[in-house]
């Protein structure tokens, strides 16, 4: 049997570490660990790496969403403080709604630097990428929230229609607005991921899923505040009330939406599932054409933006290396970052 473990990054450069030892001539295995000691007096640097599965611009997008959190809480403070001054209940209600958005955007600050505070930890087998789609789950739940209580007031409301002071609202919603659009523009760069001349698919693992929960936020409830402007301004020139509650259903609707599709994609990643089942079915295709094995087991997950890992277990009539399973696998898809190999010789195979 013949077992390897990968390392590599992917994204703008890929290293290729081997670890090799000879057991009684029955099993070659291939290291790739964090400890990069030194064995019978020679370093085995060359063939370790660390397991840094972190985004491509991890640094840049942690400074972002520090700074639009940063952003969102200082006009936060500017609205509590005037509603406290003019006896506005309306500007003090928005200025503590506007504190949850900031707790969202502190959320995905905070994941990003336990992400890199924790890269080297060796506790996370497989690296801390994920905590960013952790952040990004426990977001989205706070936006369907979110959106569930808007969808109430809403029905409420078209139930039972309250008195409108249509001036005032339509000043918070402008403001509201303008904030969002400021953070939307920081935050706004290219969360939809990389091309790097890979397939489709591989772009779609490089989204960076707490990034994307972050503008998601920011996004929607820049939406919500231009729908609540058009209704208000009817409201206010045409006496059409009934236009703010339902402008509230369209904006809970579209609320609800994003954080389905965000939940559903952070919840996967989360639960290692098949991080693209057509790109496991290439791989599998490929070695057993190109090598004549048989895959046995193969897993492809996601280790964190831009990054997967697989472990693939084949059946070979032949004495076919694991290193050359390997050597395959870094020809059709040098983008993989975690590679362990396993190879089974079954002379009665054919």
């Amino acid at each position: 049997m013949t077992v390897t473990h990968d390392h590599t990054h992917g994204g703008h450069g890929h290293y290729d570490h081997d670890h090799d030892h000879a057991d009684h001539g029955h099993a070659n295995h291939d290291h790739d660990h964090d400890h990069g000691h030194k064995d019978h007096g020679h370093e085995h640097g060359s063939w370790t790496k660390d397991h840094v599965f972190l985004g491509a611009s991890h640094g840049r997008s942690e400074s972002r969403a520090k700074l639009a959190a940063l952003v969102t809480a200082v006009f936060m403070v500017v609205e509590i403080s005037c509603g406290l001054v003019f006896h506005s209940m309306a500007l003090l209600a928005d200025g503590v709604h506007m504190a949850t958005h900031v707790g969202a955007l502190g959320l995905a600050a905070g994941a990003y630097w336990l992400a890199r505070r924790n890269v080297g930890n060796a506790r996370f087998t497989f690296g801390s990428g994920k905590f960013g789609d952790l952040a990004a789950f426990s977001s989205a739940i706070i936006l369907g929230v979110t959106a569930l209580v808007v969808a109430i007031e809403s029905v409420e409301r078209l139930i039972s229609p309250t008195s409108v002071q249509y001036g005032d609202a339509l000043l918070i919603a402008c403001v509201g607005l303008c904030v969002n659009l400021v953070s939307a523009l920081i935050l706004k760069d290219d969360h939809h991921g990389h091309s790097h001349g890979h397939d489709h698919a591989h772009d779609h693992g490089a989204v960076d899923n707490n990034m994307r929960a972050a503008y998601i936020h920011v996004l929607a409830d820049a939406g919500t505040s231009v729908l609540a402007i058009a209704a208000l301004a009817c409201g206010y020139f045409f006496g059409l009330g009934f236009l703010d509650p339902v402008s509230g259903l369209i904006g809970a609707f579209v609320i609800a939406s994003w954080s389905y599709g965000l939940i559903r994609d952070s919840a996967m990643v989360l639960l290692d599932a098949d991080a693209n089942p057509k790109r496991s079915g290439a791989i599998k295709d490929m070695i057993e054409r190109e090598m004549g094995a048989r895959v046995a087991d193969l897993h492809l997950w996601r280790l964190g933006p831009g990054h997967e890992g697989l472990i693939v277990s084949l059946v070979s009539p032949d004495q076919t290396s694991a290193e050359q399973i390997k050597a395959a696998l870094r020809r059709h898809y040098p983008d993989l970052s975690h590679v362990t190999v396993e190879v089974a010789v079954c002379a009665d195979c054919t």
